[in-house]
Order: C-alpha cells, then structure tokens, then sequence
C-alpha cells in the first residue's frame, strides 16, 4: 500500500486515503478530488500502478467486481460536484439550505437528471462484472435512486407542501475561533446502500464497478446535469420577466420539479426487498442484465441529448453499444472457458482420486469382513456407502453441467452478439453459478492432498 502511494506521488496522482476495507486482503485508496477529466487518467493510471506493484511482491491485484461469492466485492465511488469559474462549489448548502435558492436550484436539477435520465447512468455502469456485484449485499442495486439525508428530504417536502419551517440551523457547527468560519455539519447518514447519494457539497455515484474506466461515468453524469440546468435555466427565465416576486417565483420552479421527481428520492435500505416492490410501484427501472442495460445507449431520446451537446454522435454511441455488448460476451466466454478447464483439468480429477480411495477402503472392509471375519457394524458400512455415492453424484453433476455448459456456448456461436448476450445472461451464468454450487460442495468433502487447487479458506488467507 505504501509503495504504490509513493509511486502515485511519482506521477502527481494525489492519493490521500488507503485503509484496508470489509473483505480480506480488500482495499481502498482516494485521491484528493481533482476536475473530472485529469481524474479519470488518474484512475486509469492508479489501476496500472497496483497491478504492477502488486507483482513486483509476487501478488496480483484483482480489479474484478465480484471474485469470490458470499464475499463482498470492489467497485468506484465517483464523487461529482460543480463549481463555477471562481472555484465556488455551486453543491454547498450554506448555513440553510431552504433560504439558499442556488443551492437549492443546482439540487434539485441533479434530481431531475437522475430521474429523466436513470437509465442512462445505469448504462454507464453495466458491464459483466458489475452484474455480479449490484445488489449483491454490499453494492447499491441496479435501481437508480437519489439519496439526500432527512434534513435535506424534510426541506424539500416542505417546498413541495408549500410550507416552512425552521430547520438547519441546529446543524450548524461554530468552532467558535475567529480565523475559522462556521460550516455545515454532513447533513446526511451517509446511506451506503445507495446508488446516487448527496453526502455534504457533493454527490457520490456508488455503483461503478472497480475495473471500470470512469470516463463513462463520469460523462454521463456531466450529459444529464448540463441538459437539466438548461431547462432549469429556461424555467426560471420565463419567470424572471413577470414582474412578481423572483424568490418566490423561483421557489415555484423548485417546487415544481420536487413534486416531479419524488419517486427517484429514496432514505430507506436499498437491500431490502420491500424496496424492490416499491420501487416498481413508483416505475422506476431495474434492469439487472448488461445487454438490456446498455440498450439505453441506442434510444432515440438517448442520441438526441448527446447530439444536441454534441458529446457523441448516434455513430459513435451505436459503435459503444456494439463494442460494449461484445466485450461482456468475450468476458463471460472466457470465465466459461477457464471453468470449464478447471473443472476437466482440476476439479473432477481430484474428485475421482477421491472417489477411488472411498472405493478402495470400502472393497478392502468388505472383503475383510467375508474373508477375514471382521466384524464391522453395518451402519458403518452404510455410512461408508453413503459417503461414497454422495462424493459420486457430486462428481457427476459437476460433469453433466459442464457438459451443458460446453453445449450452449457452441450453440451461442450461431447467435448475433445481442442474442448472445441474452442467452448468456438467462441461460450461461445460471449453469455456472450451478456448477459452481456442486463444486464448493466436492471442495468441501475432498481431502486437501487429493484438491491441488487453492480452496476457498487458502485464497483468502484464513487457513
């Protein structure tokens, strides 16, 4: 950890945070926040410098999303705020937020982005190994939700109402020294269970995956929340020449937009499956597949809003959807493949070695007990033949799958890359999350002598 900081430095990657996380041998750095554009090179650099350190002390660093199951995964949380050309953060609330209308007006056109545009930021994140990762316990779903804190959510109803009330100044620290100005307690729980979380001047984007290039991401997002200033902008315009009130006419545009955009606000546990239902009851999108996620991409609607900013051109963004869903095919042929070898090569040989030995000792008892008169209670035997055909069926399943599997990616072949895609995702990754079942099952019964590959206590270090 230390090297690879002292290696960031080398290059001006400013890292400021490295601390060990939830999973073993599971880590974390962040860097200071930068302007997006020499951030995303940034990252693309400190990728390079663990892997390369990493081998230097004969490890490998593993940027996958989600390597070992029922253990938590890795991914990126982006950390994207706006300031204008004075450096001035246009996400800070102030001392309160409900009588800061810039604030307030910034904020509420971050809602309406998500809410138009879920299925866009969702795109940005859908590649193989986020689909093992999202919803996976420890990593937001592939719901898209805004997660604001309860002083935050209680200003904003109250605007939706149309009432007031005295709020935040409760939530004001003073430190009470001259030369220090008061500032803003975090005014949020910090809600880890979700996707898109406002934590204090700032929104955090929880849902990139750890191998990702944040790039899309981190363009997507600019997309969306330029197209919703615009219109912003243009409401309050409009209201600007009436001759009213502007505060209160400005309110009247953020109310508005509140009322529009209440179902992407979300305080709750994201987990939870009562969350799943509610959030199908509110229309809000979940889409858990790569190949439908990124189907966004070639939307009409999705195409107009990158052409009028003139980001991509519908050439460039159909080109992305077909690379994208082309690099999730090869990604999962290639974890198909290598378990398909490890299974040939590895798993069923240590399982007949296995085998043979159960087969061996109970022939040996058996013609003990005929030949030689030993006695030996028929429940250990039975016990004994139990064993066996447990470890031979184990075996078998493990062999029959694979075979399945063989047989579909062959099949698959026939496939264009969007059929492809499907099938993966309905049929493939379901035959190998069950191959994968029967073998964590052999590993368990299979003497360590007999298993030459690592099992699951060795890989993670607490054997």
């Amino acid at each position: 950890m230390f090297e690879v900081a002292q290696e960031a430095y080398k290059l001006g990657i400013p890292v400021m945070t490295r601390h060990n996380e939830v999973a073993p041998h599971q880590y974390e750095f962040a860097p200071v926040f930068e302007e997006s554009n020499i951030a995303c090179d940034h990252n693309q650099l400190l990728m390079e410098l663990m892997k390369k350190v990493a081998l230097r002390h004969n490890l490998v660093c593993l940027l996958h999303e989600k390597p070992f199951a029922g253990i938590n995964g890795s991914g990126k949380h982006v950390n994207w705020s706006l300031s204008d050309d004075q450096g001035n953060n246009l996400l800070n609330p102030g001392e309160t937020p409900e009588d800061n209308l810039q604030f307030l007006v910034f904020l509420v056109a971050v809602l309406r982005a998500v809410y138009l545009h879920a299925d866009l930021l969702r795109a940005s994140v859908a590649l193989a190994g986020n689909e093992h990762r999202l919803g996976a316990n420890e990593a937001p779903p592939a719901i898209m939700s805004v997660f604001l804190g309860e002083q935050l959510d209680t200003i904003l109803n109250m605007l939706e109402n149309g009432a007031k009330s005295k709020v935040s100044k409760r939530d004001i620290i003073d430190l009470g020294i001259a030369r220090l100005p008061r500032f803003n307690k975090d005014m949020t729980d910090r809600n880890r269970t979700s996707p898109f979380a406002f934590t204090g001047s700032k929104f955090e984007f929880r849902a990139v995956g750890s191998s990702q290039n944040i790039s899309t991401p981190i363009t997507i997002v600019n997309t969306i929340i330029a197209e919703s200033l615009d219109y912003v902008t243009n409401a309050i315009k409009t209201v600007k020449g009436t001759g009213k009130d502007f505060n209160s006419e400005v309110l009247k545009v953020i109310s508005a937009i509140v009322k529009e955009t209440k179902d992407i606000r979300f305080e709750g546990n994201n987990y939870a499956e009562d969350w799943v239902r509610e959030a199908e009851k509110r229309g809000l999108p979940n889409v858990a597949a790569t190949y439908e996620a990124l189907e966004a991409l070639t939307e009409k609607k999705n195409i107009a809003l990158f052409e009028k900013y003139k980001i991509f051109s519908k050439e460039e963004l159909v080109a992305r959807y077909h690379i994208w869903i082309h690099m999730y095919n090869l990604t999962l042929e290639i974890e198909a493949n290598t378990l398909k070898e490890m299974v040939n090569a590895s798993v069923v040989p240590a399982g007949y070695k296995y085998e043979k030995l159960l087969a061996r000792t109970l022939h040996e008892l058996v013609e003990l007990e005929k030949g030689a008169g030993l006695e030996i209670d028929p429940a250990a035997l039975e016990d004994k033949k139990a064993h066996l055909s447990d470890v031979v069926s184990k075996i078998y399943y493990v062999r029959r799958n694979t075979n399945e599997m063989d047989k579909l990616l062959e099949k698959a072949k026939e496939h264009s890359d969007e059929k492809r895609a499907e099938s993966y995702f309905k049929e493939l990754k379901p035959l190998m999350e069950h191959i994968r079942k029967h073998v964590d099952q052999l590993e368990c019964v299979v003497s360590d002598d007999a298993w030459d590959l690592p099992k699951y206590r060795e890989m993670l270090f607490i054997s």
